[in-house]
């Protein structure tokens, strides 16, 4: 017998006389045998379940899970909003997941019109000039990104002493990994008092060495950087380019463009700012949009349109393009999902979108650091986040962050990021998205408080109500089980 709350591997579930794999039938191959050299030679050792032994445990395990489904999902700078479920019910149409991209141009140009037209709001979003749909992710956009600026660099004879890209020390984490990928050098900047770019250490970095500069507005503090056209004069007139991270663009959809602040190069999550789901790993969608004058370099094929024919294809004819980026044309069902919202939405929906992330940011943040057991480094007006600190808890109590965010999975509650970024102390980073009605945050503030409040050992100790308690991240990181095999050895 198993205890209550313990779901056991499906395989000790199983009994050697019992249903499940026993009942699958013989199967004939038409063309014969399997070649001796592809036969497996040792048994599948299937368990041996039934139909509603497997419902059971994978409906338990699915229980056991934590989803938007079940409450608010604040991670700040990865924007977990909620996916409205229509963007599911077409991208799961026939019509459109029944699609093979092998199929010629004539017979797909309803997905290559959505795609086309996907492109064009993309880039009246963000004030671009063209973009790219291929990339999977958002770091995967960001590689794309640090391409285009090196194709740039080197289709200007620049390439060999432009090798350094510069970073605010609260860049994304995969900003530096991005760049190196590509490449190049990183160096990075401290922030000033205010938490935003210090101009001084920019015009210290800024050289002819510099291919780009990367940097996310609001920064991930969700502090606006309101000297964003100085900066980008500064970053332009040392021959580089501004590079656009396109995590926090929650904060400004409908508000304020990219392009206009001076950037040359954007990435979008369309798996988060425009709600399809993401999480362990994707899908995702991380499109690329750029200025006129680095157009010719992003991933063939383009979607093109044809006036005249009134016909759209794919576009192979650009012969200084990076390449593909991507097999096929991205993840069409990303797409799909995030054009669907945009149709949805609108204009106006959008701007209201961030409106409400942005007030909904800030409400939290009086709420959350009034009573002073969390404190508010750079105290400015927040866009779509926050980042707080438990400092104070750690120099009174002996409680870290990550004591207070294990405690609230006891309240049945999803942690926020923490410890990110890196300048402040303790961090606790919280991005509620507009998704949130105002009892959700309530109850997550109140809750936070309450822990503040509570024993020591009892915060240091938890997770009490889980199903797994406290674990070793770092023992688990080092020593990988992956599969059900590691798992009995």
């Amino acid at each position: 017998m198993f205890a209550s709350n313990e779901v056991p591997l499906i395989r000790d579930i199983g009994r050697k006389d019992g249903a499940g794999a026993l009942m699958l039938p013989e199967v004939s191959l038409k063309n014969g045998t399997i070649p001796e050299k592809m036969a497996r030679k040792t048994p599948l050792e299937l368990p041996c379940v039934s139909k509603p032994e497997v419902m059971r445990h994978y409906t338990k395990l699915s229980k056991r899970n934590y989803g938007l489904d079940d409450g608010i999902y604040p991670l700040g700078s990865c924007t977990m909003k909620y996916n409205p479920k229509i963007n599911e019910e077409v991208a799961g149409w026939e019509e459109v997941a029944n699609t093979h991209p092998y199929q010629d141009e004539c017979l797909v140009q309803g997905n290559l019109e959505l795609m086309y037209n996907l492109e064009r709001a993309l880039c009246e979003i963000t004030g671009m000039d063209a973009m790219s749909l291929q990339p999977a992710a958002g770091a995967h956009g960001e590689f794309l990104g640090m391409l285009v600026a090196r194709a740039y660099h080197e289709a200007n004879g620049e390439l060999e002493k432009r090798k350094q890209v510069i970073l605010p020390d609260t860049a994304h984490g995969t900003n530096p990994a991005s760049a190196a990928m590509a490449g190049f050098e990183i160096v990075e900047i401290k922030s000033n008092d205010d938490g935003t770019v210090d101009l001084e250490n920019l015009k210290g970095a800024l050289s002819e060495k510099t291919a780009a500069f990367m940097l996310t507005n609001p920064n991930t503090l969700g502090i606006f950087e309101n000297q964003i056209t100085e900066i980008a004069k500064l970053v332009h007139e040392a021959g580089a380019l501004l590079y656009y991270d396109g995590a926090n663009m929650n904060a400004i959809m409908g508000k304020a463009r990219p392009g206009d602040m001076g950037f040359d190069i954007v990435h979008l999550n369309l798996h988060k700012t425009f709600a399809s789901p993401h999480g362990c790993g994707g899908p995702g969608s991380g499109p690329v949009g750029v200025k006129e004058r680095l157009a010719k370099f992003l991933p063939v094929p383009r979607v093109a349109y044809d006036e005249e024919e009134d016909y759209y294809f794919f576009d192979y004819d650009e012969p200084e393009s990076i390449g593909k980026v991507h097999s096929f044309y991205g993840n069409f069902s990303v797409l799909v999902r995030a054009y669907t919202y945009i149709s949805m939405m609108g204009a106006d929906g959008l701007m209201e979108a961030t409106e409400i992330a942005v007030l909904n940011a800030n409400y939290m943040k009086e709420k959350l650091t009034a009573s002073g057991k969390y404190t508010l480094p750079f105290k400015r007006l927040r866009k779509h986040e926050f980042v707080a600190s438990g400092e104070k808890l750690l120099e009174k109590k002996g409680v870290r962050t990550m004591d207070i965010v294990k405690r609230l999975m006891d309240y049945g509650m999803h942690p926020p990021t923490v410890y990110f970024p890196h300048l402040v102390h303790e961090a606790i980073m919280i991005e509620p998205t507009e998704s949130e009605p105002k009892q959700a945050l309530d109850d997550y503030v109140n809750v936070l408080l309450s822990i503040a409040d509570e024993d020591a050992e009892v915060i240091k100790s938890a997770p009490h109500n889980t199903p797994v308690g406290r674990i070793d991240e770092a023992g688990a990181a080092k020593n990988l089980v992956l599969t059900w095999k590691m798992m009995k050895e």
